[in-house]
């Protein structure tokens, strides 16, 4: 077994005055190294359009994680899409990536524009066998995955982009590669490179979108472990067996909270170095310990960073307020999101006296919701986490 994994991310944005988009994608994994992921665009817009991709999404994706042929697939869908009363047909294309074992890649693609593969930095050309299955024509490629390997899915509201304004004939394929070539070499995450792409469309398109668009992006990494500290044990006999095991972990360490980060430079026999730099008015100051990666200040912070990866998770919107900034929170997302595949919490159960004052929104059963909520939020972006309590 090797030691990659599959970064994925995706973002849709609606045809103008629509509330429900046409596109939907739906990933499910297949046992812990297996991933089938599955963008489907619905015939039209709106509600109509929703209801075909998501069916079409949903039945693929769970039938083929189950291990059935692709006919039977594509026969199922056949039989359960609802005919379009105005135009006499059921239609939705669809593209998959079936993610093998994290060494393989299966391509199946109906009428979507074909997956860009970028690999060595580079766009790459992949062969692809065409099959005919229930009249449709479908063309499928299997692709040994590498380390770094990028593969883009799309709906066609992306070539459409521009059309008549910015392009004659739209945004051409090979153009949205060469486009996306370029942010190969800065090792953005997946989510971040679906984003660049659904927002360059949004823009060709002035904004006004005349079709759903869609950007799937699954990028191939090294997985890249991770330690996050948060609050004191509820027995401090267990501090010793607590910090012992925190560190004893590979990959960065992370320890969010005062009185935490305290007992952390005691294990270390470092002190703790404040820092009077504050970087923004709502979040407190970060610190150092030697041995120690980040140093932040508890609840207030992890509750931004849960804020931020509901965002993440959506419209991706508040990335500029984190991808750039130095202040804990911002810190610890770009940790959490961007580099870390696998996540160790480490938390401690005890109850922070001072935050028994009624005057402060703040309480235990907050602070174990933060580490629920971050947990749940890390896992559909694809982390494997671990929980420890103490």
């Amino acid at each position: 077994m090797n030691d990659l994994c599959t970064d994925i991310g995706y973002k849709s944005i609606n045809h103008v005055g629509e509330q429900l988009c046409g596109d939907h994608v739906d990933v499910v994994e297949q046992g812990e190294n297996s991933t089938v992921v599955v963008l489907a665009d619905g015939l039209g817009s709106g509600v109509k359009a929703s209801i075909l991709s998501t069916l079409t999404s949903k039945i693929i994706s769970t039938m083929m994680a189950a291990g059935l042929p692709l006919e039977e697939c594509v026969d199922a869908i056949a039989s359960a899409l609802p005919v379009c009363s105005e135009r006499g047909v059921a239609y939705s294309t669809f593209t998959i990536m079936h993610l093998i074992n994290n060494e393989t890649a299966e391509l199946i693609q109906y009428d979507n524009p074909h997956i860009i593969m970028i690999r060595d930095e580079a766009v790459t050309d992949y062969p692809k066998t065409e099959m005919n299955i229930g009249g449709k024509k479908i063309y499928k490629s299997t692709v040994k995955l590498q380390e770094n390997d990028i593969f883009i899915a799309m709906s066609d509201g992306c070539p459409h982009a521009g059309i008549g304004t910015a392009y004659n004939f739209g945004w051409k394929r090979e153009d949205i590669a060469a486009f996306m070539e370029t942010f190969a070499p800065v090792g953005y995450t997946a989510k971040t490179l679906s984003t660049i792409l659904v927002d360059e469309c949004n823009k060709l398109y002035m904004e006004r979108p005349g079709d759903d668009t869609t950007a799937c992006v699954v990028r191939v990494r090294k997985r890249e472990p991770m330690n996050l500290l948060f609050g004191p044990p509820s027995n401090r006999d267990d501090c010793e067996r607590m910090m012992s095991l925190f560190f004893s972990k590979a990959g960065k360490h992370i320890i969010c909270g005062g009185t935490t980060s305290s007992i952390a430079a005691k294990y270390l026999n470092k002190p703790v170095r404040a820092s009077l730099n504050f970087e923004r008015s709502d979040i407190p100051p970060t610190a150092e310990i030697e041995g120690v990666d980040l140093v932040t200040e508890g609840v207030i912070t992890v509750n931004k960073v849960v804020e931020y990866a509901k965002d993440y998770l959506g419209g991706n919107e508040l990335y500029e307020h984190w991808s750039m900034k130095r202040d804990g929170a911002s810190l610890i997302s770009r940790l959490l999101f961007e580099e870390a595949t696998d996540i160790n919490f480490f938390v401690g159960r005890a109850v922070n006296p001072a935050h028994q004052n009624p005057d402060l929104p703040i309480n235990f059963n907050i602070k174990m919701n933060l580490v629920k909520e971050l947990s749940n939020c890390l896992r559909r972006m694809g982390k494997r986490i671990k929980v420890s309590y103490f």
